[in-house]
């Protein structure tokens, strides 16, 4: 998808969205698989296997020193990657929302 700008006839710039996910950290919007809830997504078994597992790797990235409310699973240059989040996940599934709902009265061509 492409956006056409009026004033730029004939260029076209493509749409990157952006989540930010706390302090100075945002990741491409089209890279995130998942938004874990960290109160209710540590007690399975398997997720906190996974998150263990990505910490071992170095794939965890801790972007707070409040308590961890979100664990953000990116694919970023072929590999996947954790961002742990001060953010609800709630918080952070409204701000994608809002940023697609921002760009509907923007007209896009292929």
């Amino acid at each position: 998808m492409a956006i056409r700008f009026p004033a730029m006839t004939g260029c076209e710039k493509r749409v990157f969205m952006f989540l930010h996910l706390g302090r100075d950290v945002a990741v491409a919007e089209d890279s995130i698989i998942v938004v874990f809830d960290m109160d209710t997504a540590t007690w399975s078994r398997h997720t906190r296997n996974y998150l263990t597992a990505a910490e071992k790797a170095g794939k965890v990235y801790v972007i707070t020193d409040e308590l961890p409310k979100s664990a953000v699973v990116c694919r970023e240059n072929g590999d996947f990657v954790v961002y742990i989040s001060q953010i609800s996940s709630k918080t952070l599934l409204k701000r994608l929302e809002e940023g697609v709902d921002a760009l509907s009265g923007v007209e896009l061509s292929e």
